[in-house]
């Protein structure tokens, strides 16, 4: 079964005229020899999210994969970070100088670990299913945090959202949203 961690919890916050600090969640998920950061994205400084993975005793050269839900620079900026990853979108895997196309829809990157489309924030939105010992757990940006918001603001389809939502809470057990702390899904989460 695989594990992670949350290496840095995501926020929206001190919001001013034409300017906001937002942090992506970031977490590390191990399934056997996969070691995969998902959505590695703005932080205050890298070091948010290489020491979390030192006190691992992980090191950037020994993650496998990056996944980026979607291709918001609030959620990919510190992909770079790992320099010899493979990365994967909603369309693709990068490594190196190699793009190989295909869908996101049930590609698993480990035995435990598999993408799912859930377009809603954005048109290319993915979800990560992870079956830890605990079950399910959904790295999703269906949700920016536990309270949603109910009307995401940057969603250009409510319905493409709505029925995103719908289809992680059918299997999630746990919901790690795009800036914000984990949650377990209940009837007052936004659909």
């Amino acid at each position: 079964m695989a594990s992670y961690h949350l290496l840095h919890e995501g926020y929206v916050r001190e919001r001013g005229e034409n300017r906001v600090r937002v942090g992506s969640t970031v977490a590390y998920v191990r399934d056997g020899d996969a070691h995969v950061v998902i959505d590695p994205g703005m932080v205050a400084s890298p070091d948010r999210l290489l020491g979390p993975l030192g006190d691992l005793g992980v090191e950037p050269g020994d993650i496998t994969d990056v996944i980026i839900s979607h291709h918001h620079p609030d959620h990919t900026l510190n992909a770079a970070l790992f320099a010899g990853a493979r990365v994967h979108d909603h369309w693709a895997i990068y490594h190196g100088d190699l793009w190989i196309s295909r869908p996101a829809e049930g590609f698993a990157v480990s035995a435990g670990i598999e993408l799912w489309e859930t377009p809603g924030h954005s048109p290319q939105d993915i979800t990560t299913l992870v079956r830890t010992g605990e079950g399910r757990v959904a790295f999703t940006h269906c949700w920016w945090t536990a309270e949603g918001p109910a009307e995401d603001p940057y969603a250009p389809d409510r319905d493409v959202l709505r029925a995103s939502r719908t289809r992680v809470l059918a299997v999630a057990d746990l919901v790690v949203p795009g800036h914000g702390a984990a949650f377990v899904p209940s009837a007052d989460t936004p659909r």
